[in-house]
């Protein structure tokens, strides 16, 4: 299972100040942590007062739960307490004006999250959740209004909320590695989103609404279930980052999907439409006459035929961006409308391909 996360160690500022204090990598256990804030508090020289941390770093130690003590520092701006054992978020966190909260990598659940973040929601910025045991999206993340950076991977987290689009200034949402078989379409509402993470899950499809995403630069969709994308994505002019590697679409791309021969009320709707056959309601079985009006026309240019249930569904190779050739869906009346598509006509084109199917 790949871990979905903004960095390796700490996700917040790394430039250390006065204001900082770092704790990270001393193997301090919840009890041998409190015993050192007791002698911070007793001991601290005039520019090391409690009150004056804003950035607290206690990454990679042994803690099982964060003491009450931390409440000394009332300024805390930034946290990280990523890569212990806690099971879970204390309450007292939310009386903090946090701007970053970090804890990735614990054993956190959906219970053991405070009950509201709202104290938070004109403060925080970033969040990172991942790497934790949250079996659902933690709904609190829906009050934090001015939230940018989402990190909720590597979860078992079944589904986005369709409410996901009141967190409106988010700019990297990273949920890869969960257990997610949709995106709501209200993903396309999110205005100023940049970096969209869905990989590693069981996405069977994307919703047309992801053209919407004007700003978005990257797009993650490797180890999904993906046989197709929306013909819409092309429209994603700043995308520079598209992966799809370890998708069906990737294995099967150059194979027709299988054609089944016609029905006879489809035969006759067709010759109906092709031929342009004046008919009055009275000619025609009313089944016959509602069928008609669910006509398609063929995507390929150079045909005049119709489809209506029966199609042949076609892969073909559009440019992306200049930098890819992705592989979208058409649909088309009949086998013969295939158009040929010379998908490897030189070794640049070999290559962006790789680049978008193999990563």
């Amino acid at each position: 299972m790949e871990l979905y996360s903004s960095s390796e160690s700490s996700d917040s500022d790394p430039a250390h100040s006065v204001k900082t204090l770092d704790y990270s990598y001393l193997m301090l256990s919840s009890q041998t942590l409190v015993a050192k804030l007791v002698d911070l508090e007793n001991n601290h020289s005039r520019d090391e007062k409690p009150e004056s941390v804003q950035t607290l770093f206690l990454y990679n130690n042994q803690l099982l739960e964060l003491p009450q003590k931390v409440g000394i520092f009332h300024n805390l701006r930034n946290i990280d307490i990523s890569n212990n054992r806690l099971k879970s978020l204390p309450e007292f966190l939310t009386h903090f004006p946090l701007t970053s909260l970090s804890a990735k990598n614990n054993i956190i659940s959906n219970e053991s999250l405070p009950k509201s973040f709202l104290s938070w929601s004109n403060t925080l910025r970033k969040l990172n959740l991942g790497g934790n045991n949250l079996s659902h999206f933690p709904l609190q993340c829906l009050e934090l209004s001015n939230l940018k950076y989402l990190y909720i991977g590597s979860n078992q987290i079944e589904e986005i909320p369709r409410n996901i689009n009141k967190i409106t200034g988010l700019s990297i949402l990273c949920v890869g590695g969960n257990r997610l078989t949709d995106v709501p379409d209200t993903v396309g509402n999110l205005e100023d989103l940049e970096v969209l993470i869905v990989s590693d899950n069981r996405l069977e499809s994307l919703p047309a609404s992801i053209a919407n995403l004007k700003k978005l630069k990257t797009l993650q969709l490797h180890k999904n279930r993906l046989r197709t994308l929306p013909t819409e994505i092309v429209a994603l002019k700043c995308l520079s980052e598209l992966s799809l590697r370890e998708n069906p679409l990737v294995v099967k791309f150059v194979n027709d999907m299988t054609y089944n021969p016609a029905s006879l009320l489809e035969i006759s709707a067709r010759s109906i439409k092709i031929n342009n056959v004046n008919y009055s309601r009275s000619e025609l079985p009313q089944c016959l006459i509602d069928y008609l009006a669910s006509a398609h026309h063929c995507l390929n240019p150079k045909c005049n035929g119709v489809f209506f249930d029966n199609r042949v569904e076609h892969i073909k190779f559009v440019d992306f961006c200049g930098k890819y050739r992705v592989p979208l869906l058409q649909y088309l009346c009949s086998s013969k409308c295939v158009v040929d598509n010379s998908v490897l006509q030189s070794q640049a084109d070999y290559g962006r391909m790789r680049k978008v199917l193999l990563g």
